[in-house]
């Protein structure tokens, strides 16, 4: 069984963009890190648009990892920079009965979604 990550890769080989994990594996901790505590592919799809930050998840991580994405400070640097911020998340989709599919759900994260409001 193939991660959200290596899901995420193959999509953007298949798309004919250039893509590289930035997330690495912290062997003292024993966890994975991701580059400034979010992304874990940077991802170049579109020149005019700048580079592309990625968090690849699972489908039922894609609400936990935007929560985190969110209150992390570098992420509102990385989209000022300026560059853009998107949660992929992946999971298995289709109709009752019938075979599922591996889906992508392309949610990008604006700075706008940084803001605070006004409930705090």
């Amino acid at each position: 069984m193939s991660s959200p990550t290596q899901r995420s890769l193959e999509y953007c080989r298949k798309n004919g963009w250039i893509a590289g994990v930035v997330e690495k594996w912290n062997p003292h901790a024993r966890i994975r890190q991701d580059l400034f505590g979010c992304i874990d592919l940077i991802v170049i799809d579109d020149l005019e648009q700048g580079p592309l930050a990625v968090q690849a998840t699972s489908g039922t991580g894609h609400a936990a990892r935007r929560k985190k994405s969110i209150a992390e400070p570098r992420l509102k640097l990385w989209l000022e920079a300026p560059a853009r911020f998107e949660i992929w998340s992946w999971a298995k989709r289709g109709p009752r009965g019938k075979r599922k599919v591996w889906t992508l759900r392309r949610e990008p994260i604006l700075l706008a979604h940084l803001e605070p409001n006004e409930d705090g």
